[in-house]
């Protein structure tokens, strides 16, 4: 704002004190480029929304999905009464609910690209030994996946042939949306659509009141001072839609306007504790002044 000030007056001071009328363009010719700037900016924002709009709905398949997975894991045992468990078959069902709650933390910090904190959320939820090998891997969530799947094989007598597909498909449909999360994350948006968007965007606001010194000096003798303020109401405008766009565009950047996924992940965690009757669970995530982290 500041600097759209100190240019439009700088504008307006050649213009009138000094009388450089040559600064004066066709209104016409500042309006041309005002709608192809607009257009352009429109698709790269819409662009960006898509991204940020297919990761909520990627976050809201992995939220729906661990409740599911939970309650196959507890509902859909051989022994249809939860009393009739031995306390190896009710250990095992911890054991793949918890690694369920590992896995969601530990997309969330292998998408931020957070490992400093998988010490403090992540490796409780796990075995020690386990949560120690993993955390030197490449890609954790991945090999939690894989370890998910070696757990359900190991529990043989606590589910059915067609129990155990369908939590295998489950595990699956888990690896698809990490991969579609590691796609956005790992693709970033076109630079040529980013950095022209800025480009045309400048180039507009540096041409705007050039076009607006004459059409307000028809008005009368020293209308054109009011090209200052309308020049940087407009030239907000523009500026504030490009930079939307812009901030929109990496939805796992930890940044105030991403997908909310640590508060995505204590839902999952409170649901999942709930689901194994557990009495104490974390408090739910509430907004800091209007942001969910």
């Amino acid at each position: 704002m500041l600097i759209f000030l100190v240019y439009d007056t700088l504008v307006a001071v050649l213009y009138g004190p000094l009388h450089v009328h040559w600064l004066d363009v066709p209104w016409q010719l500042v309006s041309i480029v005002g709608v192809a700037v607009s257009f352009y900016v429109g698709f790269k924002n819409n662009g960006s929304y898509s991204r940020f709009n297919e990761a909520r709905q990627l976050w809201g398949g992995i939220v729906n999905r661990s409740r599911s997975w939970s309650m196959l894991v507890l509902g859909h045992t051989l022994p249809a009464h939860p009393a009739a468990l031995t306390s190896e078959q009710v250990a095992c069902q911890r054991g793949l609910v918890y690694r369920q709650m590992a896995w969601v933390n530990a997309l969330r910090l292998h998408l931020r690209r957070q490992p400093e904190l998988w010490e403090t959320d992540v490796a409780p939820l796990l075995a020690r030994a386990e949560a120690a090998r993993l955390r030197g891997l490449a890609n954790p969530p991945a090999q939690l996946l894989l370890v998910q799947t070696q757990a359900l094989r190991a529990a043989g007598n606590l589910f059915n042939d067609l129990q155990h597909r369908t939590l295998v498909e489950d595990l699956r449909e888990l690896t698809n949306l990490q991969g579609g999360c590691e796609r956005i994350k790992n693709t970033p948006f076109p630079r040529q659509y980013a950095f022209s968007s800025l480009v045309f965007v400048w180039l507009f606001i540096a041409i705007l009141p050039l076009g607006l010194l004459g059409e307000f000096e028809k008005l009368g003798h020293g209308h054109y001072w009011l090209t200052v303020p309308f020049s940087v109401l407009v030239s907000w405008v523009f500026a504030t839609i490009e930079l939307v766009g812009h901030i929109s565009e990496d939805p796992f950047e930890n940044q105030m306007n991403d997908v909310p996924m640590t508060a995505l992940c204590r839902t999952i965690e409170i649901d999942l504790r709930q689901m194994l009757g557990e009495a104490e669970v974390p408090p739910k995530l509430e907004s800091v002044r209007g942001v969910l982290n």
